[in-house]
């Protein structure tokens, strides 16, 4: 392997690590909104646990979709991962500005049926840049730790993070987010 190699070997490391933090934050703003409706710390250790498992899932499962979709489809696949990561962050951009984002959830975060929908919730997203990192990505064990890493670390982050600060940050990290996935699209296009 040449020095060729090794770069490009560290730019996809360095690619899914911004990947995984823009999927992360998330779980960082859904945790800050629910910090600031109160959150005891045994719930904040489930939820945590529940949105890592389900950021290391969903991506596993849409990794194995996307190599699949990629052999199919050979070169046409890297804008389609492209196009798939412009729509899935400009959806996160525009839903981080709506006003019923504002924390007020009918969905109780306390009951474990409340915490797998929250988690699954927060953690879907992570299935569509799997499909777009399974046409191109080598190593699947590296990708969804990362990413199981990140979303766990960041809805912990959030949730503790908002039992003490204003709710105007939750909407903020989840247009950071969205913004990162959508510059990471763009650049698969062009």
């Amino acid at each position: 392997m040449g020095i060729d190699g090794v770069y490009d070997g560290w730019g996809q490391i360095v690619t899914i690590a911004i990947m995984a933090v823009a999927l992360g934050m998330d779980a960082f703003s859904l945790g800050v909104g629910i910090g600031m409706k109160g959150i005891r710390l045994l719930h904040v250790l489930q939820l945590s646990l529940l949105i890592a498992f389900f950021h290391v899932l969903m991506p596993l499962l849409g990794l194995f979709t996307g190599s699949y979709v990629g052999h199919l489809l050979g070169q046409v696949t890297t804008y389609a991962a492209g196009g798939l990561l412009v729509l899935l962050g400009g959806h996160m951009v525009l839903n981080s500005f709506r006003s019923d984002k504002d924390g007020n959830r009918p969905v109780d975060h306390r009951t474990f049926w409340g915490m797998l929908l929250v988690s699954l919730s927060v953690s879907v997203d992570s299935f569509s840049v799997g499909v777009s990192l399974g046409m191109f990505v080598n190593s699947i064990i590296v990708t969804v730790l990362a990413f199981g890493a990140c979303g766990g670390l960041m809805s912990i982050t959030g949730l503790l993070l908002g039992r003490r600060v204003s709710r105007g940050l939750g909407g903020y990290g989840e247009a950071l987010g969205g913004g990162i996935l959508l510059a990471f699209g763009l650049l698969f296009i062009f």
